[in-house]
């Protein structure tokens, strides 16, 4: 069981059109879920690469970072985004969630973090319906119908932040629409031994 924060290093490329910094994770005890986390974030960064264009559009150029949520109790949160431009008023960004198990190395469906049975789609969608409606967001396609099991998402504070990628769920001018949702709120559902249920004391 690997407690503390995991060391991790950042990585900088930068080539023609591209300029990119991803993490490296190092210092594992268990080398084998090392290797799974750093393959796993380095084909989350390719699989951004590639829904962006970057390799079938020349004029396509790209900058990307990332952000740490969560490096505790056995578990790795970030989220990897990126910014592209190829021409016009303005660029695109994607963003791409991604949460591990640090002691196995196994990365985490957003389906995976629940108890098997439950109702968690109806669960969440209710929450994120009512934060729509609290919050008086515009959606480009009312009404808004449900959470996917493939659902965007990250884990930070304690809390489940589930997110659409921009003109998902509403216009651009908007931005990344973000949902966050109280681990405490949702713990009946929640898979006890999951990186979410770390989360809970």
């Amino acid at each position: 069981m690997v407690t503390l924060p995991v060391n991790i290093h950042t990585e900088y490329v930068k080539q023609k059109r591209l300029e990119l910094y991803y993490p490296v994770i190092y210092g594992l005890p268990n080398k084998e879920a090392e290797k799974k986390i750093n393959y796993e974030i380095l084909a989350s960064v390719q699989q951004i690469l590639m829904d962006q264009g970057f390799y079938e559009n020349p004029l396509t150029e790209i900058t990307g970072h990332f952000e740490l949520k969560t490096n505790e109790k056995d578990v790795l949160s970030l989220t990897i985004i990126n910014y592209a431009y190829s021409g016009g008023a303005h660029g695109l960004t994607l963003m791409k969630g991604v949460t591990f198990d640090v002691s196995t190395g196994k990365k985490y469906l957003l389906s995976e973090l629940f108890l098997d049975d439950s109702d968690y789609v109806k669960v969440l969608s209710s929450m994120v319906s009512t934060q729509i409606k609290e919050r008086d967001i515009f959606l480009l396609n009312p009404p808004f119908k449900s959470v996917s099991p493939e659902q965007d998402f990250y884990i930070a504070d304690k809390a489940l932040v589930l997110f659409y990628q921009l003109y998902k769920l509403t216009a651009y001018a908007f931005g990344f629409p973000y949902f966050p949702i109280s681990v405490y709120a949702i713990e009946k559902v929640v898979d006890p031994q999951s990186p979410l249920g770390k989360m809970l004391p």
